[in-house]
């Protein structure tokens, strides 16, 4: 088993990752005057435009059923990371996690462009995943790599564009 990718919790969360920074006094807010917002082209929020439409966002709910490998969690940390790659996406960490005794696997691969999650049901064959990027990356290049690694009877994909109008 791929130890680096397991996030070994028994409920032990209240110690924080060593990449995370100590908290940082609270400061008191102060009202920005607001400003004439940059031309679009100029703006660095990493917005995306889908269809026509301006978003933060493009977030894919994909849904595998009768999907094979689902308790397998070195081939799901496989595909996340061949995910991330056909994305073109920036992996900055991945947590999974195995259940007992059903082997099913929660986890998420942490983007600089947002995340891919993944909740998987063996004993169901079902597997339920979240992906949501912005920038750059494309989102739709994962379909594939998911249907690969899973080799699911049946994908249902949902696209909802995040921050419209923001």
């Amino acid at each position: 088993m791929h130890q680096a990718a397991l996030l070994r919790s028994d409920k032990g969360l209240g110690t924080p990752g060593t990449d995370r920074k100590k908290a940082k006094p609270a400061v008191t807010p102060v009202k920005a005057k607001r400003t004439a917002s940059p031309p679009i082209d100029d703006r660095k929020d990493h917005f995306v435009v889908r269809n026509g439409v301006r978003c933060a966002g493009v977030h894919l709910i994909v849904d595998l059923y009768e999907a094979k490998h689902l308790d397998n969690i070195d081939l799901i940390d496989e595909a996340l990371r061949k995910c991330v790659a056909a994305a073109a996406a920036t992996l900055l960490h991945i947590h999974l996690h195995h259940f007992e005794p059903n082997g099913g696997v929660s986890g998420v691969a942490v983007l600089a462009e947002s995340h891919i999650s993944i909740h998987t049901w063996p004993e169901v064959a079902y597997a339920a995943i979240d992906i949501f990027m912005c920038g750059h990356a494309n989102p739709d290049a994962c379909i594939p790599v998911l249907r690969a690694a899973f080799e699911p009877a049946q994908v249902e994909v949902g696209e909802n564009l995040r921050g419209r109008g923001a």
